[in-house]
């Protein structure tokens, strides 16, 4: 089993910035892409962000050039920095763990309240 904890969180103004961190324990051998999605009051869960064990990204286009996710392996741990939020940022932002076996697990985080205000 994995567990997946998310934090850093909060409440900021507009074009402020947030850094969410996401660690990985227990069986994390077969873990390779870790990503973010979010989910807004109403509204269906997101992507955001996703990172290889290697360091590869993608972003969703709403927050490219905005966001920027990194990786500590030693850690199992990813940060995702978010610069210039905006209040559509406003979202409970999940982190998931995936593996890379067949047929492949996710793990969800709990969640993590991130409030921009205008």
């Amino acid at each position: 089993q994995v567990q997946v904890v998310e934090s850093g969180g909060g409440l900021v103004q507009a074009g402020e910035s947030l850094r969410l961190s996401c660690t990985a324990s227990g069986m994390t051998n077969s873990i390779n892409p870790m990503s973010w999605y979010r989910q807004a009051p109403g509204k269906q869960r997101e992507f955001v962000a996703i990172i290889s064990l290697g360091g590869t990204t993608a972003y969703a286009d709403s927050v490219k050039g905005r966001f920027t996710l990194s990786r500590d392996n030693a850690k199992n741990t990813v940060y995702l920095q978010m610069n210039s939020l905006k209040p559509e940022d406003t979202a409970v932002y999940y982190c998931k763990a995936s593996t890379d076996s067949r047929p492949r697990y996710d793990y969800w985080g709990q969640g993590t309240q991130v409030t921009v205000s205008a």
